[in-house]
This record gives structure tokens, sequence and C-alpha cells, in this order.
């Protein structure tokens, strides 16, 4: 009777098996594939960075040259300023000679030349002292006029170099911007290249795990061909992760806040008419059913390596404790939560820690 028993069951058995490994394979698969879009995304970001680098190290000579122009324009502008301010203290000296002299002249003018005429006993000294009064009388005025076209010159050659300076400060702030923002797009993708760096590491480790797992399955299937009866097999529920479906047909799911959840609890509320079936998200044990303070009726599923599912708020418990479930097999129905509303509390406990469910739930548009 037994061996009637046993050789009914192997068939079954060897079905669940084959199709766990077909679901091991699928997964691998689609693992290899997110892998090839992490290696192409991160090509494309490497790329890109070379080209901000590039760009980057132009707008660094380019800040390099502003600032030796604006070197040389700070040097021609204090050369600009001594140099005025050498003609000023010039001219501030020399205005006393110069004053006391064009007294001298004005006394000797309007009737006062018949003075120097009158004095002078040969006509030839009138001649010679006429003549110097005239050549001292040029230079002071050409030397006057010398100096105030200088003095302007340096005033118009202070406005142009203070002019080039104002352009020169908004292309140096204009340059700086820019800079800045490539180095802001260039921390970005840096990050984005880390981020894919961890997320290809966690697809290697999750694929490593999933092919142990596949192997596991392999073995397991030719035992099962050759007559033994192995352990029931199993499939490790971390490589699934953003692959699980939803234990409830319903896209309204909000984080959870309610009183009974764990402090650290990241588990989530999902909206779904009451008495809704509600599914195992992965293959396991049942370790718990029954009612539970907070969580109304509750089942856990124990997924091996301190990886559960809570199901809570349901309304009836179609399984009990020890119970083996299928991914997919309805454990219950939604039931009430505490604030009357209908709907499933559902948490993920992996490696003993509370994770956020939505991560490891399939993408809904």
């Amino acid at each position: 009777m037994f061996c009637v028993l046993v050789t009914a069951q192997q068939p079954t058995e060897r079905a669940r098996t084959e199709a766990l490994s077909r679901r091991a394979s699928e997964r691998l698969q689609s693992l290899q594939r997110e892998a090839d879009r992490l290696t192409s995304d991160e090509k494309t970001l490497l790329n890109d960075l070379r080209k901000l680098e590039v760009d980057r190290e132009i707008k660094a000579e380019e800040l390099r040259q502003l600032a030796t122009e604006g070197a040389r324009l700070a040097e021609e502008l204090m050369a600009n300023e001594g140099r005025t301010r050498e003609l000023e203290e010039q001219e501030a000296t020399s205005r006393p000679e110069l004053r006391s002299r064009l007294v001298d002249v004005y006394k000797l003018g309007q009737g006062r030349y018949l003075r120097l005429l009158l004095s002078t006993s040969n006509v030839r000294q009138v001649g010679q002292a006429s003549r110097t009064l005239a050549a001292l009388a040029k230079i002071d005025h050409d030397r006057v006029v010398s100096r105030q076209r200088t003095l302007t010159e340096l005033k118009l050659a202070r406005t142009s170099l203070e002019n080039r300076r104002r352009q020169l400060n908004v292309l140096r702030t204009n340059a700086e911007r820019a800079e800045a923002a490539l180095a802001q797009a260039a921390r970005a993708r840096n990050d984005l290249i880390r981020d894919i760096d961890s997320r290809r590491d966690l697809n290697a480790q999750l694929a490593a795990e999933l092919q142990t797992a596949h192997a596991k399955l392999q073995t397991t299937i030719r035992e099962i061909a050759s007559g033994e009866s192995p352990d029931a097999a199993s499939l490790p529920i971390r490589p699934f992760r953003g692959d699980l479906d939803w234990p409830v047909a319903s896209s309204a799911a909000r984080r959870a806040a309610r009183s009974g959840t764990s402090p650290t609890s990241t588990g989530i509320d999902i909206t779904a008419p009451e008495g809704m079936p509600v599914s195992a998200v992965h293959d396991g044990l049942v370790a718990f059913a029954g009612s539970f303070g907070g969580f109304g009726n509750l089942v856990i599923v124990d997924h091996g390596g301190q990886n559960f599912s809570l199901y809570g708020n349901l309304l009836e418990m179609s399984v009990t404790k020890g119970d083996r479930v299928e991914r997919g097999q309805p454990i219950g129905g939604v039931g009430l939560a505490p604030a009357g509303s209908s709907e499933l509390h559902f948490e993920l406990r992996i490696d003993g820690q509370s994770v956020d469910p939505l991560q490891w739930l399939k993408k809904r548009p």
C-alpha cells in the first residue's frame, strides 16, 4: 500500500519540481537580461562621463586664461593709477611756479613792456628778452597741454580697462557656473555608476544563488526519476526581488501606518474588496496561522533562510500551521482593518529584516 502511495505521489512531485526548475531558468534569463541592460547603461554613463570630463577641462582652461588676463588687467590698472597719480602730483608741484610766472608775464603786458624797453639800453637785449619770454610761455603752455592730454588718455585707458575687467568678471562668473554644472552632472553620473555597480553585484549574487538552487532541482528530478523520494524541492526568495506576484489583485497600496505593526515595519496596506482571495507570493511553509493582536487573522509563510511573508487582516484562513504552500496558492481572503476599511496588510522579512515590499513585488503600470 505504501509503495503504491509513493508511486502515485512521484509524478506529482516531479511535475512540481520541473515547474520550479522552469521558473528558475526563466528567472535566470531575466537576471541575465537585467545584467546586460545594466552593463549597457553603465557603458553609456561612462561615455557621458568622459565627455563631461573633457568639457570640464575645457572650462578649467578657460578659467585659467581668464585669470591670467584678469591679472594682466589688474597690473595695467595699477600702472595707470600710478602714472595718473604721478602726473597729478607733478601738476600740483609745478602749479605755484607756473602761476608766479604767468603773473610776471601779465605784469609785463598792457604797457609794462615799455618799462622793459626803457630799462634796456641795447635794442638787441630787448629782442632777446622778448624771445626768451615767449619761449618760456610756449614751454609752459606745451607742458600744460601735454600733461592734460596724457591725463585724458590715461582716463580713457582706465575706462576701457575697467570695462574689460567687468566683461571678464561676467565671463568668469558664467564659466564658473558652467564648470559647477558640469561637476554636478559628473557627480550625478558617478553616483549612478556606483548604483549600477551595486546592482550588478547584487544581480550576480542572486544569479549564483538561483543557479545553485536550479542545480539542486535538477538533481531532485534525477532522483525522482530513479525512484528515490527526496525532500520537497524549493526555490529561494531572494533572487525574485522585484518579480514577486502581488498577494491580492489590487493596485491601490499605501505605506502601513497602523497600531500593531512593528516600529521598524515597512509593510503596506493593499485596498481590495472584502473576501477577495489572498495568495502566497512565494513557495514556503506556513509558520503561523491564527489571530494576532493588531493584525487580526494573520498568516506567516516561512520561505527559508530567515525569509518570511506576512498577510494580515484576513477574513478567513484556508491554511494551517505546517502546511506547504505554492506560489499563487490562496491562503485566505481580504478582511477588515481595525479602522473598518477592507484591506490586506502585507509585510516581508528578508534575512530577518523588514524590507519595503514595493521593491520586491512586480512593478505595476
